[in-house]
């Protein structure tokens, strides 16, 4: 499993972490079944606390993306039991769109844009 953390970036570490896992499960490199490092394992790789990736994991488990086994490790779920209501998954559309448009741009630039991310997304999850 291939993650990073950026230490200059806003977002805080452990959310981080939940978004790049989130990525990994978006772009089929992490499958159901598939079992997660363990928190020790990752808090070393990126030099975060432990209570960091297991706070991640938490949030994860609480969103349905994977289940957390005591005593083991964290299992992705399957995709198809993780659907959200398609108004749910809209407004979080909406909230990452706004600041594109709160920037100034325009519809062709955030559609690239878009479609930039998405290709980035599925890649990471082809490398990996």
């Amino acid at each position: 499993m291939f993650l990073t953390v950026d230490f200059n970036d806003r977002r805080p570490l452990y959310q981080q972490v939940a978004d790049g896992v989130r990525e990994l499960i978006a772009g089929g490199a992490l499958r159901e079944g598939m079992t997660l490092p363990p928190v020790r394992q990752v808090a070393g790789d990126l030099g975060v606390n432990l209570n960091t990736i297991a706070f991640a994991y938490r949030q994860l488990e609480a969103e349905g993306l994977v289940e957390v086994r005591r005593g083991s490790r964290a299992v992705v779920k399957a995709r198809h039991s993780q659907a959200r209501p398609e108004g749910d998954l809209r407004k979080a559309l909406r909230a990452s769109l706004t600041p594109l448009l709160v920037a100034g741009l325009g519809e062709r630039e955030i559609l690239r844009i878009v479609k930039q991310e998405l290709a980035a997304v599925q890649e990471k999850g082809a490398q990996s």
